[in-house]
């Protein structure tokens, strides 16, 4: 890893992360208080049968238990999207954009091994997403408290909701900073890294909240985030696993690739 590179990086990005961890944090503060007030009547509407069972079923979250209003906090698009800033924009953007823009060659010049550079970066997204997740959760132990409801929250679980966040999006950054180092232009790694994203969350999605189509689920790594498991006790390593070997994958693939492209001046 270069110091002066992540220092850089870590600077460049320091308003954006700013903005991104406080709208995370006001995010994760309102599940709790919605659940506080309105949890119960959402309840006895579902039971009632005014609101169809899928309702309860969207990504694993709902707004009936603090559990699945944690689980809501992080697979509700506005944190995905969120989140997504770093785990999809700066990572797929990260090298393919300085190829773009033919500052790659000056970079890499100073000198800066290829693999030192990948490295930076990749701690740097890693940073960025873990700071991310570690937001919306303080932000639902902030809404629980405010809402009188933190006695029901197993803080002492909370860690691996956020590893397990982490991994997640990891997952992602780790494919874009991958597919970065493919491409010589920003587009289509971005492109690619955000049809990934979408396809799955739309998988898993679609299979939580209708019935047929839940054996598309398995397929999406969105899939693989159980915060109300992890909460609850029932929290299995595989998902935790899984997400791990794809960070891996693609690491491997970056680290395979990126030192033996050639790196002509862009066109």
């Amino acid at each position: 890893m270069n110091g002066a590179l992540f220092r850089h990086t870590w600077h460049s990005q320091r308003i954006r992360l700013a903005l991104v961890s406080f709208g995370l944090l006001v995010w994760g503060s309102l599940l709790p208080f919605i659940y506080a007030t309105f949890g119960s009547r959402f309840k006895s509407l579902l039971e009632s049968g005014l609101l169809p069972q899928q309702f309860a079923r969207f990504g694993g979250g709902d707004v009936f238990t603090l559990s699945g209003s944690v689980a809501l906090s992080l697979i509700h698009p506005i944190p995905m999207i969120l989140t997504s800033v770093f785990a999809v924009g700066f990572s797929a953007n990260a090298i393919a954009g300085e190829r773009q823009r033919g500052t790659l060659e000056v970079v890499l010049a100073r000198p800066l091994a290829r693999r030192s550079l990948y490295f930076t970066l990749l701690i740097s997204t890693f940073g960025f997403i873990a700071i991310a997740i570690a937001m919306v959760l303080a932000g639902n132990i902030l809404g629980s408290t405010l809402s009188g409801v933190l006695a029901e929250l197993p803080l002492r679980r909370m860690p691996l909701v956020w590893l397990n966040g982490v991994l997640l999006f990891g997952s992602f950054a780790a494919i874009g900073l991958a597919l970065s180092s493919s491409f010589d232009r920003a587009a289509p790694a971005i492109g690619w890294t955000l049809g990934i994203v979408v396809v799955m969350y739309v998988l898993e999605v679609l299979g939580s909240l209708w019935p047929d189509a839940e054996f598309l689920q398995p397929y999406s790594l969105f899939h693989y985030l159980k915060p109300r498991a992890v909460l609850t006790g029932g929290a299995q390593a595989f998902d935790f696993a899984l997400l791990a070997t794809v960070i891996v994958v693609a690491m491997a693939w970056a680290i395979a690739v990126f030192p033996r492209r050639d790196l002509a001046a862009p066109i």
